[in-house]
């Protein structure tokens, strides 16, 4: 590594055009940069829907700019000439230090480097790319949290800890309020969602159910389902699956109310997904199915608050986003497994307001 940083930079750029989950494990890092650069401008380029999650932390982000798409990167479907404008907006900006921190580097060291900022700073897969001049090899043996925070280590910023968070604003609480205002009679009030953006990350409808009115009929929990506008449909299979009546949500948040309603649970059982982390930033104790994705890369730091169910097969971590084969990942997951993990944390949650 060279060490171009002579004079601190004044505007900064993250590449990090990725979904909700991928921010939210970004965020001690982004922390870790607002600490070692305190008097810069600093830049979110990512997918539109991140505009509000650059308002929410804006203890960290002062600008963001929305990424028009790039050659080899897949999250945006490429159009030459609004690409070609988003490029020379951007180098426009002159930028100080560019941070990629989109993934190995492999598809967007370039689109990085095309900003033509002073100095480049990334991770890179391979023969490092000319003009990278902060870089170091893409680590595969940490976690996503590390591996940022490893990076805002290599730009010189101080590192002040894994801790992931999720601000709350009383409009958050209140929107909470007004869908919790009368939750199902009985015990622990617990959360389930059932969706994922990527269907190999899905646990069946049904099992969900089962999961659901195992905790009702034994504990006598309150279910909430929760769930996008996208997964009405599959929240709903849920609902119809169930002999408990929970409280159906899907729909019906902001993410921010979401958010604030996840606060308020005293369980949270989901998939593999961006919730997940966001009842891991607010301390909400939580399940978490893995079944393509690498626990180790995408899971919780803490194991015990923050339990994952998980059935290693030989074929996952895969990439895939619908299962060639028979999704047995997930499939070989039971509801009892599931029901085993919930209970621990719900005694351990009695146990704790007992004292």
């Amino acid at each position: 590594m060279s060490a171009p940083l002579v004079t601190p930079p004044r505007r900064i750029a993250v590449l990090r055009a990725l979904h909700l989950g991928d921010l939210l494990l970004a965020v001690p890092a982004l922390r870790a940069l607002r600490a070692g650069f305190l008097g810069a401008e600093i830049t979110l380029i990512g997918l539109p829907w991140a505009e509000a999650f650059a308002r929410r932390f804006d203890r960290y982000l002062d600008r963001f700019v929305p990424f028009d798409g790039y050659p080899g990167i897949a999250e945006v479907q490429i159009d030459p000439a609004r690409t070609a404008r988003f490029v020379a907006a951007q180098r426009a900006v002159g930028y100080d230090l560019v941070i990629q921190m989109h993934g190995s580097g492999r598809t967007s060291n370039a689109c990085a480097l095309a900003l033509s900022g002073r100095v480049t700073a990334g991770y890179y897969d391979g023969t490092r790319p000319a003009g990278l001049d902060i870089g170091a090899p893409y680590p595969d043996d940490c976690s996503e949290i590390e591996r940022n925070l490893r990076l805002a280590r290599l730009l010189g910023c101080p590192d002040l800890g894994p801790a992931l968070e999720f601000p709350l604003s009383a409009a958050d609480r209140a929107e909470a309020a007004a869908l919790l205002d009368r939750p199902p009679p009985g015990g622990p009030l617990v959360g389930i969602h059932p969706g994922a953006r990527s269907p190999a990350r899905r646990w069946p409808p049904e099992r969900f159910a089962a999961v659901g009115d195992l905790l009702a009929e034994r504990y006598g929990a309150r279910i909430v389902l929760t769930g996008s506008t996208e997964e009405v449909a599959t929240v709903q299979q849920v609902a119809a699956a169930m002999r408990a009546a929970p409280l159906v949500l899907a729909g019906r948040t902001s993410l921010g109310g979401l958010a604030a309603l996840i606060a308020r649970l005293d369980l949270f059982i989901s998939n593999d997904t961006g919730p997940a982390h966001i009842a891991d930033a607010l301390g909400t104790p939580s399940v978490t199915l893995f079944g393509p994705a690498d626990p180790t890369r995408w899971g919780p730091l803490d194991r015990e608050r923050h339990p994952v169910v998980r059935v290693p097969v030989a074929c996952s971590p895969c990439p895939h986003r619908e299962c060639p084969i028979d999704h047995r990942c997930l499939h070989r997951i039971t509801p009892e497994m599931v029901a085993t993990a919930a209970t621990r944390l719900l005694a351990a949650g009695a146990m704790a307001c007992d004292d």
